[in-house]
Parts: structure tokens; sequence; C-alpha cells
């Protein structure tokens, strides 16, 4: 390999390391995608141009994030721009409340509008709800959600874990019912149920049935969810 070649491979390394990064659990991918003028009537012929901007894909696992934390995926995140888009690619089997809490708050004020969740695999507990907060809501014939009540514990002096649960159960299924109450994918009576222990365990034809799914990615392509249950019936 001559100079010029490693030169230019350092390079092009170190630029996609820009575009990289990693917390323990989650790692962000940054691509910027040119302007360009989309069709949107072909009767009419009118077209709609759309900016340049930055297509964030986020691959989530495991919301465990103990020792780095996600201090630099969301300070890349916050910078966004106004035309700048949010993928969130799911693989999860849940964790920690707070930490999906952040991703809520950052795509309500961020990226309300331009937000994809896509369910590689699972999405159980917090993966679920996460998945719940994209305005694109993409499944596989593959994916598998579940959703549950919180679990936790707490230590102290009586009366503090006493107010500590009493908050905590409060404020947590609050934050709940705005994802999984307020858009209907689970019914008051299921919404109750689930909070005195029932698990709801969905694959991809009962997620779309619920609406929860929005779209369904089969052999390279992306239908609606009406479309794949039509097809299901066939």
């Amino acid at each position: 390999m001559d100079s010029k070649q490693a030169v230019l491979d350092m390079f092009e390394y170190q630029n996609q390391d820009r575009n990289k990064l990693n917390s323990k659990w989650h790692t962000l991918f940054k691509t910027v995608i040119p302007a360009k003028e989309v069709l949107v009537s072909k009767k009419e012929g009118t077209y709609k141009k759309i900016p340049e901007h930055t297509s964030y894909r986020v691959f989530i696992d495991t919301f465990l994030e103990h020792e780095r934390g996600l201090h630099e995926m969301f300070n890349e995140l916050w910078n966004a721009g106004k035309h700048d888009t949010l993928e969130l690619r799911i693989n999860s089997g849940g964790g920690f409340v707070n930490e999906g809490s952040q991703f809520y708050t950052l795509i309500n004020n961020k990226f309300k509008g331009r937000t994809t969740t896509i369910l590689d695999s699972r999405g159980y507990s917090m993966g679920a709800l996460v998945f719940c907060m994209g305005d694109k809501r993409i499944v596989t014939p593959r994916s598998d959600l579940m959703f549950h009540d919180y679990s936790g514990g707490a230590r102290g002096k009586g009366g503090e874990i006493e107010a500590r649960l009493k908050h905590g159960a409060e404020h947590v299924r609050t934050f709940f019912a705005d994802i999984i109450l307020q858009h209907k994918f689970l019914s008051k009576k299921e919404f109750k149920n689930m909070l005195i222990g029932k698990d709801y365990w969905m694959t991809a034809p009962e997620i779309c049935q619920r609406g929860i799914a929005t779209h369904v990615l089969i052999d390279g392509k992306e239908i609606k969810a009406k479309k794949y249950l039509k097809l299901l019936k066939k």
C-alpha cells in the first residue's frame, strides 16, 4: 500500500469515527443526507424540496447505562438541526425507566414529527415503550413486544421507603399512561390489569392490529400495517 492510499484510508477511518458514538449499550451513527426534491403529485407535477440534513440512527440495546452513560450521545442529538431525523432500531429486553424517559424528552422537544422507531427483534418493557415513541413505527414479521408494569425496590427508614414508593409509582405510571393509554395501545381495562401484574405479549400481527405499528418491513419492502394484515388474511 502506498503512502497516499494509507493517508486516504486513515482519513476515512477518522471520518467514520467522528460519525459514530458508543455508549456501553447503544450505538449512534450519523449520515449527512444531500438536499433533494421529492415528487408530491405526479398529476400536478409538484415537488417538495428536502434540505440537506443529518440522519441519526441509534441501535438500542439494554437500558442499563451505569458507567459512561449517554452524555456524549445525547449532547450530539440535542445539537441536531431542525430538519435532522432520528431513527431508533430496537432490540431490547428493557431496563431503567429514567433512561427511557430521557429519550422521550429528547424526541418530544427535538425530533417531534421526525422520529422513526424500528422493532428489529424484541422490544420488552422499556424497549416496548421507546418503540411506541416513534411517529413512524416499523416492525418485521419476527418482531416481538411486551408491556408490563415497572419493577424496583427501595432502602431506608420506613417513612422514607413509603414516600419514595408512592411518589415513584405515581410518577412512572403517569409516564406509562402518556405513552400507552393516551394512544390507546391498551384499553383502560388492560392498562389497569397491567398495573396489577399482567404482562401483554404481542407478535407482529397483534402489534399491527392495535395500531402500535404503522408499517411492516417484509421482503425488503416497507408496507403499511393495514396492508400487511390484509395479506395475512389471504
